[in-house]
């Protein structure tokens, strides 16, 4: 395992990302305390250093299962949480969203259930429409200048709110966002229409969840079986159907699993933005299988293929980039380092 800096930082993350939706059996489909022992054993032993959670996960297990895991080498660990999020049956207006209350109530929440006094990496879950953007990071470097955090981050949101909110913090000079959590996979590249492109032009990290798409590309779903999935009833699209097809072929090709061929496509888009996937294994036998990613990589040619059966229209106004009216002719002589 190598190590990364995260975003506009000095803290040295792991290059792979442990994710702990998985821990805890509240939703029905996840690890029981044991399992995720095992799983952060074999991170651990893989060189893996940064655990990703969030307040909501499987109603709190998560946390709790972490806190109790990981107390006796807590500072080894880049813990990163979220907040935003809360139980749909839940009747108080603000046990969620991204307030300021929702968030001093959630990150209280989340240090004790972790048994720490810090927080590495603090994110904002998902964008509300609602809360003022100066709101939430006044908040966030409240919490960064009483220690309770030390970064912060945000996930599942518009690209435009993470641009206006670097702007703003930047200027005011209050903590600003380091990284971008975002789904993508083979099956689901909209992000490269404008995160990814924001996250390189603010130096913010990218970790990308879902990289076998809920199990689709693990070719679970072709079968039938006892195994607890996260989507009960599936409908694969003619699109999905050939690109688990391809990633299907490329796993026999080079004798690995489809889920190793697919992480490893995600691992090798740098180009677009840096990245740290987030593993997201059920058992310990899943997580093995996923690690072993580190031990090799897609070919140039495999990549074309998947390219070719994946690919979307970025649309408007990527296509008018090189456009004769804004270079002239001499588009194909600046060397662009910034591409």
């Amino acid at each position: 395992m190598r190590y990364k800096l995260l975003g506009k930082s000095g803290l040295r993350v792991s290059e792979l990302a442990l994710g702990t939706m998985t821990f805890g059996e509240a939703w029905g489909w996840g690890a029981p305390p044991d399992e995720c022992r095992k799983m952060i054993e074999r991170f651990v032993e893989a060189g893996g250093n940064f655990i990703d959670t969030s307040v909501n996960y499987t109603d709190g297990e998560a946390e709790t299962i972490l806190g109790d895991l990981l107390q006796s080498s807590r500072d080894y660990f880049v813990i990163a949480t979220k907040y935003t999020l809360t139980k749909p049956t839940s009747t108080d207006p603000n046990s969620g969203g991204n307030s300021r209350k929702n968030m001093m109530q959630s990150v209280e929440r989340s240090l004790k259930r972790l048994r720490t006094d810090h927080i590495d990496l603090y994110y904002l879950h998902v964008w509300d429409y609602m809360t003022p953007v100066e709101e939430v990071l006044r908040g966030l470097d409240d919490l960064v200048r009483m220690g309770k955090v030390n970064y912060v981050a945000i996930s599942d949101s518009p690209a435009y709110i993470a641009a206006e909110a670097n702007a703003i913090a930047e200027l005011r000079g209050w903590a600003r966002f380091v990284g971008v959590q975002i789904p993508y996979s083979l099956a689901d590249r909209g992000v490269e229409r404008e995160i990814l492109p924001m996250a390189r032009h603010w130096d913010m990290t990218v970790m990308p969840w879902g990289l076998i798409e809920g199990g689709l590309l693990s070719g679970k779903y072709k079968a039938k079986g006892s195994t607890p999935t996260r989507y009960s009833d599936v409908t694969i699209s003619l699109r999905m159907q050939t690109i688990i097809d391809e990633v299907d072929r490329i796993a026999q090709e080079t004798g690995r699993s489809m889920p190793q061929v697919a992480i490893n496509w995600v691992r090798q888009q740098q180009h677009k933005a840096r990245m740290i996937p987030i593993l997201g294994a059920r058992t310990d036998a899943q997580l093995q299988d996923n690690l072993a990613v580190l031990d090799w990589e897609l070919s140039a040619e495999q990549l074309e293929r998947l390219e070719k059966v994946s690919q979307i229209e970025l649309g408007f106004p990527h296509d008018w980039h090189g456009n004769p009216y804004v270079f002239g002719a001499t588009f194909d002589k600046i060397d662009n380092h910034r591409v």
